[in-house]
């Protein structure tokens, strides 16, 4: 079968002061999985600031036909026009942050502010206006479309080792699925299989008492907080993604933004944007190594300063930095010094900072030391510092929908709770994470060491393939996912040769997620997912081996396995 359509052709961009206007396309047969790419702008402008005048420039976009084939994930805004590939560097990192991946010159960096910045403007789809929707609900429905396109492609099509061998391999989701044999047998247990009149009625809209109890409990034990966690400070809900649409509603007014560091994972811009009306502003990173940065993609308070700065420049209010930690798609764990400095930032901008530490207990290295937010013995502004957690990564039931926001600010906490009318998590599925979080000896001595040695199994299972074929990537502590660098697989250095090599592994029946997915500013990087059965792991290496063999590579500097991807080439 089809999975959407051939590449489309590059429509024309409209120019302000030397700033380009650069719609980002996001192809059907991608969706969360898939790359966006430069297009054109759209017939909906971005919402003004309350009492203010829009820019007559966010008002004047040129008419376009539409194009069936394409649906619009994100608008971006980038200084300039031309944003080169960062050069490859020329020696190996490392364990520690890299393989393939190396070090520049030691000369200072002549970086240009705005290498470190872009703003997302998700007004900016480009569909059909139904006749059945307003301007807003042709917007969401675009969304939807976009979102969820690679995702149904994956599921008419996915791989059954007996019912369907040659189904979709899907490597491009980040779940586990490793551990359902540990997960199903606890789930069936009795204690899980209660109820009671209180779970069948109305509940309150924080969550029943008795399970922020445990999730105070839980959070203070495995965040090592100094002192005991409130339950008054914990509100449940449907999702870490209601959580973000929450935050975004209540903190922010519709036009104003949020800063984040990209890559970052992608679905964050519909979280915040769909009902709230909110913006991303990128402080961008890349993959060069240099004195002022010591890893590729690091994020540092200067990048962040510049992408506020430009943001403010332009009338943008940004209400609030968003950290992910461990990050997706890096795989980046903060050290208590950075997240320190990225605190102390937020602080004297008077931003909020919502700190999203869903991966926190996927840290499968056991020479890694993951450092949560609510360990810190002061933070430089408890009102405005506000963590998330949920149980779909850590536990692997991305399909049990629970996930919880911790904040000390009460205004905050009893917001967030009215909107839980609408996120508000089954009284039945509340008991049964009461059981599950407050079990600590089926956690330690069962669970999470067996999970975090299977890991770290697939892990080095699909790394070692990954140098065996000469593919860079970065070395990772925790999560589901490895950062690999497919550059030198690129005819020249365009998002639209990362989409056709994704699609090249797509119709090999194998998902991966190109990285404008994750809106990273270089092309050529994807996210692979290895957080599954070995026999699909070794599927999808296979297939993504098959690939990567019918294409010729683009002179670049040479990578470390070099001598291994010859000899494997003369099999």
């Amino acid at each position: 079968m089809g999975v959407g359509p051939p590449p489309a052709r590059r429509r024309p961009h409209t120019q302000r002061a030397g700033w380009q206007e650069a719609g980002v396309l996001l192809p059907r047969g991608a969706g969360r999985f898939g790359p966006s790419w430069p297009g054109s702008p759209s017939p909906f402008p971005a919402a003004p600031l309350p009492g203010s005048t829009p820019a007559p420039s966010w008002g004047r976009h040129n008419t376009l036909e539409w194009d069936p084939h394409l649906s619009w994930e994100m608008f971006s805004i980038l200084k300039q026009e031309d944003r080169q590939l960062a050069p490859s560097p020329a020696l190996p990192l490392g364990t520690d942050h890299g393989e393939g991946l190396g070090r520049e010159s030691s000369e200072k960096r002549d970086e240009e502010p705005a290498d470190f910045y872009g703003l997302g403007d998700p007004a900016a789809k480009f569909s059909q206006i139904s006749p059945y929707l307003s301007s807003r609900g042709s917007i969401i429905k675009c969304f939807r479309d976009a979102a969820e396109e690679g995702y149904k492609a994956y599921h008419l099509d996915e791989y059954d080792e007996d019912k369907n061998p040659n189904g979709i391999i899907n490597l491009g989701t980040s779940e586990n699925k490793l551990c359902f044999d540990l997960l199903s047998s606890r789930l069936n247990q009795r204690d899980m299989q209660h109820i009671e009149p209180p779970m069948l009625q109305y509940p309150d809209w924080k969550g029943h008492r008795w399970l922020r109890d445990e999730v105070a409990g839980f959070l203070t034990y495995y965040c090592k907080a100094p002192v005991p966690l409130k339950p008054e400070n914990v509100v449940v809900v449907n999702g870490c993604a209601s959580l973000f649409s929450a935050l975004a509603t209540v903190l922010c007014n519709p036009g104003e933004a949020f800063l984040i560091s990209s890559p970052y994972y992608g679905a964050i811009t519909q979280h915040v944007y769909l009902y709230g009306n909110v913006r991303l502003v990128y402080a961008h990173l890349d993959s060069r190594v240099t004195e002022m940065d010591g890893r590729p993609f690091q994020l540092t308070v200067r990048k962040l300063e510049i992408a506020l700065q430009g943001a403010k420049s332009e009338g943008i209010n940004v209400r609030g930095l968003i950290l992910i930690n461990p990050h997706n798609p890096l795989g980046d764990i903060y050290s208590q010094e950075q997240l320190q400095e990225y605190l102390d930032f937020a602080k004297r901008h008077e931003l909020h900072v919502i700190v999203d530490e869903i991966y926190m207990l996927s840290v499968f290295d056991e020479s890694a030391m993951f450092q949560s937010v609510l360990s810190m013995d002061r933070l430089p502004d408890p009102q405005k510092t506000h963590v998330i957690w949920g149980t779909s990564k850590d536990f692997g039931i991305s399909g049990v929908r629970f996930a919880t926001l911790y904040t000390e600010n009460q205004d905050i906490a009893n917001a967030v709770a009215s909107l839980g009318c609408l996120h508000g998590v089954c009284g039945t599925t509340q008991y049964q994470m009461a059981q599950l979080l407050r079990d600590r000896d089926w956690i330690n001595q069962v669970y999470l060491s067996e999970n975090h040695s299977r890991l770290r199994a697939a892990h080095a299972y699909v790394t070692e393939e990954l140098e065996t074929l000469g593919v860079p990537f970065l070395r990772t502590k925790a999560g589901f996912f490895v950062w690999i660098d497919l550059r030198k697989y690129l005819h020249t250095d365009t998002f639209e040769e990362e989409f056709s090599l994704w699609r090249r592994f797509l119709d090999h029946k194998v998902l991966l997620s190109c990285g404008k997915a994750f809106e990273c500013k270089e092309p050529g990087w994807f996210r692979l997912v290895f957080s599954d059965k070995i026999h699909r792991l070794r599927l999808g290496m296979q297939r993504i081996r098959e690939v990567l063999g019918k294409e010729p590579q683009v002179a670049k500097t040479p990578s470390p396995c070099q001598p291994l991807e010859k000899s494997i080439q003369s099999r």
